[in-house]
């Protein structure tokens, strides 16, 4: 009798171990970074500047960091983007004003340009096609453990300790989670010596050429990786407006504390923990589609009832719904793409869409602060809203796999999830 094959490698399990370490330090500071940069001198319109400047930094690197992972190796990488994120840590530690803040925001953005790509592209290859969305969900199901964890912790630290000690913790997660990486790094090329196999070829100048004209073809050519960069598009310019808005509208506008905010990104990542598996075996059995356009509603949903509520229970609702979304959502997404661009360009393509995306959106976070002073703090939280609702047939009619291409394609991941939430790192 045949033995059952685990859907987790031992290496997909090692490297997601140091996912979690290196996430938890995101996720203590992902809410309340907006609130760091404002106490160390920045007023809004300066909050916004802040965070638009800091969008232009990944676009240095997102598609290096992709094709380096496609070139070198996945978790070489890892480790490369790591040591690069390490770095971005110390400096968020000791800057002495907001500006100092572009700096860490560099060093973390190469970690996530090359960290983020090349761990969801290992999912991929070390996963069966009929099988991948469980492993997604297994794999986005136990990294929520950085939201529990996380935000509550930031929160905590943050009110009682200040924003530096945050930090410095945060570090320290972010080297363990360093030293993993870059022992896993050697033990994978000693064993590529070991068994002899041809060496990488490497990286050129003409093979990143050649990638993107692929790329590029694939995108124009009118099929789903088309429908699949333009609605990612339209998501992405509309939630970078708001993004880095919520924690200042529920400090501000409903009164909730930082450890509040913490807890209740910590709820909302319990709700996923305990909800993932089901979209992803949702996404085996039914199709993607139907788990994206479930999760987008209920996030909807989420935004809906968090801009008309005016207490810390009142949006226990709101991210309970936004919980449940993600954990429909995310495994899908990452199964429906993964099926619909070649496997030796995922961290390339990962990489081309985040920039080129990452572009269309650069002058978002000001325009959202923008909004904010001239037509109140709820009208720039609106336009995400509105969008998403009305991609949703798109995504149901265009977001389809022929058959042909469902049975041949392989993998690649998913970008801001959480993007809207923080990047892998």
């Amino acid at each position: 009798m045949p033995t059952k094959q685990s859907l987790m490698t031992s290496t997909l399990t090692i490297l997601l171990l140091s996912m979690i370490l290196a996430n938890i330090g995101g996720n203590m500071y992902g809410q309340l970074l907006p609130l760091y940069v404002r106490e160390l001198g920045a007023d809004l319109i300066q909050v916004g500047i802040f965070f638009t400047l800091a969008m232009v930094a990944p676009l240095l690197f997102q598609i290096l960091g992709g094709w380096l992972s496609d070139s070198i190796g996945r978790v070489q990488a890892m480790a490369i983007g790591s040591l690069a994120g390490l770095t971005g840590y110390l400096v968020f530690v000791v800057a002495p004003s907001w500006s100092w803040l572009l700096l860490a925001i560099m060093g973390l953005s190469m970690a996530s340009s090359f960290v983020g790509p090349s761990f969801q592209a290992l999912v991929a290859e070390q996963s069966r096609e009929e099988t991948r969305g469980r492993v997604f969900s297994i794999t986005q199901g136990v990294f929520m453990i950085v939201g529990v964890v996380g935000a509550p912790l930031g929160g905590f630290l943050a009110d009682r300790l200040g924003f530096r000690w945050m930090f410095a913790v945060a570090a320290a997660l972010y080297a363990l989670a360093t030293v993993i990486r870059v022992f896993m790094a050697r033990r994978i090329r000693r064993q590529e010596e070991a068994a002899q196999k041809t060496p990488r070829p490497a990286p050129s100048f003409a093979n990143l050429k050649t990638s993107l004209k692929t790329l590029i073809a694939l995108i124009i050519g009118g099929g789903i990786i088309t429908w699949i960069f333009l609605c990612d598009g339209v998501s992405d310019v509309t939630f970078s407006l708001v993004g880095n808005l919520f924690p200042i509208y529920m400090n501000d506008i409903i009164g909730i504390s930082k450890t509040e905010l913490g807890v209740l990104n910590g709820m909302a990542s319990v709700v996923t923990m305990a909800l993932i598996v089901v979209g992803g075996w949702i996404s085996d059995k039914a199709g993607e589609r139907v788990g994206i356009v479930a999760g987008n509603l209920l996030i909807a949903g989420a935004l809906f009832t968090m801009l008309n509520v005016r207490s810390f229970a009142g949006l226990i609702p709101a991210w309970i719904l936004l919980g449940m979304g993600q954990a429909l959502a995310g495994p899908a997404y990452n199964a429906l793409i993964s099926k619909a661009v070649p496997n030796h360009l995922r961290g390339t393509a990962f990489g081309f869409f985040s920039t080129s995306l990452g572009v269309i959106s650069l002058p978002a976070p000001y325009i959202g602060t923008w909004m904010w002073q001239h037509f109140g703090p709820r009208v720039p939280f609106y336009v995400p809203l509105v969008t998403m609702l009305a991609m949703l047939p798109v995504i149901w009619f265009k977001f389809k796999l022929p058959k042909s291409d469902k049975n041949a394609q392989p993998a690649l991941p998913d970008h801001d999830t959480l993007e809207k939430a923080p990047k892998a790192v």
